[in-house]
């Protein structure tokens, strides 16, 4: 179909142009950009009320929006560096831009922003402690013996025991939680991953989190653990649990994880254990040939 009217091409070129917003998740961020006289909202309630009727017109009009998360200090930073008014609202649209590509984002699915905003929010949690893990690891350099980056080496140990406990797990969905302990702080991720035929399918980006804070585990020797909860309708739930040992993981007993799950983690107070779950040894992981010798 050939069109003539300048205005009609435009709106078709309009919907073919993909957008970015920056989106002010909370009050302490929302009240740190009020410093500047060119943000016009006094409540965060209403910003978010308006933030949504533009991402809901971009919808029906056939656009595609990234929703990212703005932070206020990184903003502030990168206005400095690139010698740019933060008191503009071109420099929050160049600073917003960026984001499409350097921040954690979710594409508006027509979702109210009350049920986007964790996603996002979850999102800029897992990048940052994935980046934070990479780091740890970046830091570890090479083996004084045979020259090997160690990091490197743990993330492959941690993706083969990984692909083995996900392999020899009961069916079912699967939900996995991974903890490192500081210092400064845990380190904490989880990973879903559903039955599909002919196997198993995480999350990609949970999954790399996943991997490389237990490869943080396994290279840094902190104490850590892993806990996997299998679902299958029609059935108990299925709980096993590992600690993290220097490059493996050493299995709990069906005692020891009863005793995990049902004791206050801060109180240390015990907790009535859930109804139709089995707190079980895990599986023989069976892991073969290992990947990688040891450090």
């Amino acid at each position: 179909m050939a069109y003539t009217d300048h205005r009609t091409l435009r709106r078709v070129l309009h919907r073919e142009v993909a957008g970015t917003i920056g989106l002010l998740a909370d009050e302490h961020d929302f009240r740190a950009m009020r410093r500047y006289r060119s943000f016009v909202f006094d409540d965060h309630t209403t910003y978010l009320e308006h933030m949504e009727a533009v991402l809901r017109t971009r919808a029906l009009k056939g656009s595609h929006t990234t929703v990212a998360l703005f932070d206020p200090e990184e903003y502030a930073d990168y206005c400095a560096k690139k010698g740019l008014d933060p008191d503009n609202h071109t420099s929050r649209t160049r600073f917003t831009a960026e984001l499409a590509s350097t921040g954690p984002t979710v594409p508006y699915d027509g979702r109210p922003l009350a049920d986007l905003l964790p996603t996002l929010v979850d999102e800029a949690v897992r990048r940052a402690t994935r980046e934070y893990a990479a780091t740890l690891l970046a830091r570890l350099g090479a083996c004084a013996s045979c020259g090997e980056d160690l990091g490197r080496a743990a993330f492959t140990r941690a993706s083969h025991l990984l692909v083995r406990i996900l392999d020899t797990a009961p069916p079912g969905e699967r939900h996995l939680v991974c903890s490192v302990s500081g210092p400064p702080e845990t380190l904490v991720a989880v990973l879903h991953a559903d039955d599909i035929p002919g196997g198993v399918e995480p999350d990609e980006s949970e999954a790399l989190e996943f991997t490389t804070v237990l490869a943080v585990g396994l290279a840094t020797g902190r104490p850590g653990g892993l806990v996997m909860r299998t679902t299958e309708p029609g059935s108990h739930d299925r709980v096993h649990g590992w600690r993290l040992r220097p490059h493996g993981l050493e299995p709990l007993t069906a005692g020891e994880v009863f005793d995990a799950y049902c004791t206050d983690a801060e109180s240390g107070d015990l907790i009535s254990p859930e109804s139709n779950v089995d707190y079980c040894e895990p599986p023989d992981l069976g892991e073969g040939p290992n990947p990688i010798h040891h450090h």
